[in-house]
């Protein structure tokens, strides 16, 4: 009964493996994976993964780091796909500003262009956000007025940060980070917000959480996660694998 927010299995870190480890993860009681797109080529191969497998859905929209391909175009093409059936957020949209160079205010005009499109065609969002607060959670907070919703994946920012966003109607992934020895702000973040406000991810093949740290990641890692998250919470690891499963749901209106 696990809920998996966040992975790329169209990476070609799985390309000789990707048949066996995709029937791994359903044997292994995954059993929803959201494949994620960064740009307009992978958003392809992920809607193909998830037309191939039941479990699998897919997110579409341009990370920023490829943002220069995003025009008017390209966002009608991400509209057609949002009405496919098994389509069910835009992203991983955001903005990166820490590895230079890079260029703030085309990030932003993209990240608004597709937080405009989230509204127009009511998908929620999944938040790519690094070196990035104060303009996310501004660009958040103007959208929030149109209804957008979704998940700050990969959360690294401060409890204060997170208590904004889930009173915006957005839930907090986490992942790997969460195990390891330096993640006290992460922690902390746990400790402050509601058990329902968090969904499990792993940003597969990137991320891998204690023991597995510095190789491939996989949904497979998720239990890693949530027993983290058990002990933080004071909670049983069943009761983990509800709440996210429930949120995540939620989010995608699965």
């Amino acid at each position: 009964m696990i809920f998996e927010t966040h992975a790329h299995y169209e990476d070609e870190q799985f390309d000789e493996d990707r048949k066996e480890l995709l029937k791994a993860l359903a044997e292994n009681g995954i059993d929803y994976v959201i494949n994620v797109s960064t740009s307009l080529d992978t958003a392809k191969q992920c809607i193909k993964l998830a037309d191939d497998y039941d479990y699998i859905y897919a997110s579409v929209g341009n990370h920023p780091d490829y943002v220069e391909e995003l025009d008017d175009e390209a966002i009608e093409q991400i509209r057609g796909w949002c009405h496919l059936p098994k389509v069910v957020a835009i992203g991983e949209i955001g903005l990166d500003y820490h590895w230079e160079p890079y260029d703030k205010e085309l990030q932003k005009k993209a990240f608004c262009m597709q937080m405009q499109l989230a509204s127009e065609e009511d998908m929620p969002v999944i938040i790519h956000s690094r070196d990035a607060a104060k303009d996310t959670f501004d660009i958040i907070k103007e959208f929030s007025s149109k209804g957008v919703k979704g998940i700050v994946h990969c959360y690294g920012y401060s409890l204060e940060y997170a208590k904004e966003f889930v009173k915006m109607g957005y839930k907090i992934g986490v992942g790997g980070v969460l195990t390891f020895k330096n993640a006290r702000r992460l922690v902390e973040t746990c400790e402050g917000i509601s058990l329902d406000d968090i969904v499990l991810e792993t940003d597969s093949p990137y991320m891998a959480p204690t023991p597995n740290r510095g190789k491939r990641n996989s949904s497979l890692n998720i239990p890693y996660i949530a027993q983290k998250l058990a002990e933080i919470k004071n909670v049983s690891v069943e009761e983990v694998y509800e709440a996210t499963m429930n949120s995540a749901k939620e989010i995608y209106r699965l």
